[in-house]
């Protein structure tokens, strides 16, 4: 009888243990799937509001002085004129002189 009592009792607790591995196991899947979604919400979020932004300065630059007066102007900066590119060449030019630099970098940290 006491043998019985131990037996099921164990058996219960064992089972109760893999369902809650099984149940944790799943919930922590579910939270990465909800971390990442949400950081490609975010992304998504922030190229929706730099798009409104700049549809309204093509549309009126006095429509984006309201939108910016609204939001604050401490979050903008005016770019620098070395920033800016006159024509393709000078991006593609500037592009492939910064993905040389990355691999010399790459190059060094593995021979470290």
């Amino acid at each position: 009888m006491f043998k019985k009592k131990l037996l099921v009792s164990s058996a219960i607790f064992i089972s109760l243990l893999i369902i809650t591995s099984i149940i944790k196991n799943k919930t922590r899947f579910i939270e990465k799937n909800i971390t990442s979604l949400s950081s490609k919400v975010l992304l998504k979020e922030k190229n929706i509001n730099e798009a409104q932004l700049e549809f309204f300065y093509l549309t009126s630059p006095k429509e984006l002085e309201n939108r910016l007066s609204l939001i604050g102007f401490e979050n903008y900066k005016p770019i620098k004129y070395s920033n800016i590119y006159f024509n393709i060449s000078d991006l593609i030019g500037n592009e492939t002189t910064i993905l040389s630099l990355n691999d010399l970098n790459e190059k060094k940290i593995q021979k470290k």
